[in-house]
């Protein structure tokens, strides 16, 4: 199932406008000049932001999306000839050889249900190179940052050119051990069209994680703290074996 705010087409064309601050992706970019990444696979690209950011570094790029109408975003956006561009999942790729693949922002805990995850990370596997790796980020749930998701932590304005003032908030709506469900709520001031997006996140805890991608046949290189969110984010860095 694809969240709304990422699947129907009048929330997918107004998310970057509702959150343009994305130097969380920073430390990705980072990333991939650490490994000297030339072909990467960006897992849950969404409309494209980091896929195209690494476009304008001459880095050959598949992004992966399950949700028609953010590829659809994307793929309309300047320089988007120079990303290859893929409506699905991670489990489903046709045959790739990349130096990294990512998953960034809420991408892997997005994927909450178990097998889906497993298939996920083999998939991201079977793409890399021997040698290659694969980065992510996933909250730490000591941290219960869905504590702060509520509309009064939330409510915002956003003057969008061509679409008119938007408001927008979140509150949760249930949390269940390690799924944490909230509802985004979307009003356009400009119909008064009123859309919600519910969605899910799973929070893992370290151990879990770690066992997971092992269980793969990833190798943990490093689980490093968020530039941006320190202390409140594990950034796992696993590795394909130069072996296999």
């Amino acid at each position: 199932m694809v969240d709304e705010e990422f699947g129907h087409p009048r929330l997918a064309a107004v998310y970057d406008a509702l959150d343009p601050d994305r130097s969380d992706l920073d430390a990705y970019l980072r990333v991939a000049e650490e490994f000297e990444a030339r072909r990467v696979l960006d897992i849950g690209c969404g409309t494209g932001v980091f896929a195209l950011l690494l476009a304008d570094r001459a880095v050959d790029v598949v992004g992966v999306d399950p949700a028609r109408a953010s590829v659809d975003v994307a793929r309309a956006k300047p320089g988007a000839e120079r990303v290859r561009w893929i409506c699905g999942d991670a489990a489903t790729l046709p045959p790739l050889r990349v130096d990294l693949a990512t998953m960034t922002a809420n991408v892997a805990q997005a994927i909450v249900d178990p097998q889906g995850w497993r298939e996920t990370l083999r998939g991201a596997y079977e793409a890399l190179r021997p040698g290659g790796h694969l980065v992510f980020e996933t909250r730490d749930p000591a941290r219960r940052a869905w504590e702060e998701w509520n509309r009064a932590e939330s409510y915002a304005e956003t003057r969008i050119p061509g679409v008119g003032v938007v408001e927008s908030w979140v509150a949760v709506t249930d949390v269940s051990g390690p799924l944490v469900t909230f509802r985004w709520t979307y009003v356009f001031a400009e119909d008064s069209e009123v859309l919600t997006s519910d969605s899910t996140l799973r929070f893992r805890e370290r151990d879990e994680v770690e066992s997971d991608l092992a269980a793969q046949g990833f190798v943990v290189a490093d689980v490093r703290d968020a530039a941006d969110r320190p202390g409140r984010e594990f950034v796992f860095v696993a590795r394909r074996p130069d072996n296999d």
